[in-house]
């Protein structure tokens, strides 16, 4: 059988296996766009108020169902039914995120408007968050608006947090939740709640979680030694909005201090030296915001002033009393210049100064980057088939080594992006940026001393996508192609140029109680012209081949009962063999999951779920998890079979 075949066939069982399972299922909640009213959007698009603009044309929106369904879980439970979003890592601490192949690292990534992407010890990952947290959550993939940020090199991701609106509705003004569940594979027991009221305009909101459990079992049946959950989380949001101005601060924290794997995000080097099983990850997250808008998105005046800090520490005691400690201060003065329905003009200017630095007993390091950006973003009908979006930006970067060696360096970035309607309900889009990424502050536990910099060049990426959308009657098909070209990327003291390339393939059914779709995506990642492994490609991508994700929901609304089922997979890939020590084919993994949810008629605030993970005890690492391809690694495998009880009240 050819592998294109072998691939329908996947593709086919999985779901017929969805649709007998559940039915119709619940959609993703559409959104039409008031400005472009022949462009429907799946997912939540509320919070985006350039939604349907043409830079949205490839936009990933997770819709609220879809974040509340993985408020228990991870960054892996948030993405799940997203082929091109590929999370690897059986633990929080160690899931790295992939989109369309390329390392989040790589993307502007931001949190209320607070830049992240603040590089840790490279066996943790730079960039986690509590679901529950979350109320809208969007991934612009390849290329991204200027307004999007600095360093947008393949993307930009998107997370804002939960406020008092979304928890109450218009008619009340104090409210709160209590959500408990238990986890079998590991025996984890989590506790969250949140407590929320406004009045004369204030608004004030906190929340805190609490995750403990043991080490869980793979689908062979083994412990898999340190993936105990051991996880507390916080935020605290207040606001004042008043006749079309609203402001806002805000506070976050993440703390997971427990006992990991050596390398947190694999088991085991084989063959090596040896060392502890064991050791302790002491990691502590933080993000702080204090935000200015207007909120009636109209007119000539639409502002946004923003500060935010964020901060990461990762210490690691055993064996040199390793801390590393990452942050970003960044802000952003903009206003969107609404010249009619269909012409919006944003300009702006933004900075952000970064710090790594590494310490122990005998040495501290430390690295400084300090940019300032002035931006401006075009959105525009030219007609009632054609969206056009256009932007630059103007970058002007100082860097700062660990021996003092300073660096100044500037550049112009651009993009544009069209959507065309064919015929009705038929788009055609492409975009196109060309990227200005400066120098990044490295990975603070390979610093060196004896570092010199004279030889690093500034980043530039270019990036081009471009498909085809079809939508009508609640059905949806949509295909696209990719390619990221990366210039002089970092690593340590020296360059590197990556590409990944690959594309998309989606599909699906959407009616009044529910839903059914499939996604498909297809990656190649080379460094320096060949194929690489996970370990070559570190901090740029991974080389994933071919993933795929079907899920179904339905909800009987006369009883309060949703059912529903998702099918990840991925394919046999020996994309990398052959690439330095990596000589094994990526095995392939079918995970087939199922849930109900219940919410009683009578009482209302009450919801009852029971999830049923893994049913098949597949045995695998998820194809975003390191070292698959190498003899000498154990990679970090994927939970067995579990089953997930949740409730959860909300008073």
């Amino acid at each position: 059988m050819t592998r294109s075949a072998t691939l329908l066939r996947h593709l086919l069982v999985g779901t017929a296996l969805a649709a007998g399972l559940v039915g119709p299922a619940l959609a993703n909640d559409n959104t039409p766009v008031q400005d472009l009213p022949t462009v429907v959007l799946q997912g939540n698009t509320k919070n985006d108020k350039h939604a349907g603009a043409a830079d949205r044309g490839n936009s990933i929106y997770i819709s609220e169902k879809d974040i509340e369904a993985s408020a228990t879980g991870n960054m892996k439970d948030l993405f799940a039914g997203q082929a091109s979003v590929t999370v690897g890592g059986g633990i929080p601490i160690a899931q790295k995120i992939f989109v369309n192949g390329v390392d989040l690292l790589n993307l502007a990534v931001s949190v209320d408007g607070v830049a992240q992407n603040n590089r840790a010890f490279h066996h943790t990952t730079a960039t986690t968050i509590d679901p529950e947290l979350l109320k809208s959550v969007r991934v612009d993939p390849t290329v991204a608006p200027a307004d999007a940020g600095p360093h947008a090199m393949a993307g930009a991701v998107q997370f804002d947090t939960v406020d008092v609106g979304d928890l109450l509705s218009p008619e009340r003004n104090i409210g709160a939740y209590g959500r408990l569940s238990y986890d079998t594979n590991g025996n984890t027991f989590t506790q969250s709640g949140a407590a929320y009221g406004r009045h004369s305009g204030f608004e004030l909101l906190g929340y805190i979680k609490n995750a403990k459990g043991q080490d869980y079992e793979a689908g062979n049946g083994r412990r898999v030694r340190g993936t105990g959950a051991d996880l507390q989380s916080f935020l605290v949001k207040g606001a004042y909005e008043k006749d079309g101005h609203r402001l806002e601060l805000s506070g976050m924290r993440m703390i997971d201090d427990a006992l990991r794997p050596w390398r947190a995000n694999f088991g085991a080097l084989i063959g090596g030296r040896p060392t502890p099983l064991l050791r302790r990850y002491d990691t502590d997250r933080q993000n702080y915001s204090i935000r200015y808008e207007g909120t009636d998105n109209t007119g000539l005046w639409d502002p946004t002033v923003l500060i935010g800090f964020s901060e990461n520490h990762i210490d690691v005691p055993e064996p040199y009393g390793s801390k590393g400690k990452s942050n970003t201060l960044n802000g952003k003065v903009e206003n969107t210049f609404h010249f009619t329905e269909t012409n919006a003009l944003t300009a702006g200017l933004d900075f952000y100064a970064k710090t790594g630095r590494y310490s122990d007993p005998t040495s501290r390091l430390t690295e400084k980057a300090q940019n300032v950006g002035l931006y401006v973003q075009e959105r525009l009908s030219v007609t009632d088939r054609i969206e056009l979006s256009f932007g630059g930006r103007a970058d002007f970067q100082s860097f700062e080594g660990v021996n003092g060696q300073k660096r100044d360096q500037s550049g112009i970035s651009g993009n544009a992006s069209v959507r065309y309607e064919v015929i009705d309900n038929l788009f055609l889009k492409a975009g196109y940026s060309n990227v200005f990424g400066g120098l990044v502050i490295e990975d603070n536990y390979t610093y060196s001393p004896r570092w010199t910099y004279s030889a690093l060049r500034p980043a530039r990426a270019q990036n081009v996508v471009g498909g085809i959308e079809w939508r009508q009657d609640g059905f949806f098909a949509n295909a696209e192609i990719f390619r990221t070209d990366f210039d002089n990327a970092r690593n340590g003291i020296k360059n590197d140029d990556f590409i990944t390339q690959g594309f998309n393939l989606g599909g699906g059914w959407s009616w009044g109680d529910g839903s059914i779709k499939a996604t498909y995506s297809n990656t190649e990642v080379e460094v320096n012209g060949k194929k690489t492994g996970s370990y070559e490609a570190l901090d740029y991508g991974a080389p994933l081949g071919q993933v795929i994700a079907v899920e179904a929901q339905h909800k009987f609304a006369d009883y309060g009962v949703t059912v529903g089922s998702r099918l990840d997979m991925a394919l046999d890939y020996d994309g990398p063999v052959g690439a330095e020590d990596a000589k094994k084919t990526l095995k392939g993994y079918h995970v087939f999951n199922m849930f109900l949810q219940y919410e009683p008629v009578q009482l209302a605030g009450l919801q009852l779920r029971l999830e049923a993970n893994n049913i098949f005890d597949a045995d695998y690492a998820d194809r975003g998890t390191y070292g698959g391809e190498y003899t000498s690694v154990q990679q970090l495998k994927e939970p067995g079979r579990s089953f997930l009880f949740t409730v959860k009240k909300t008073f």
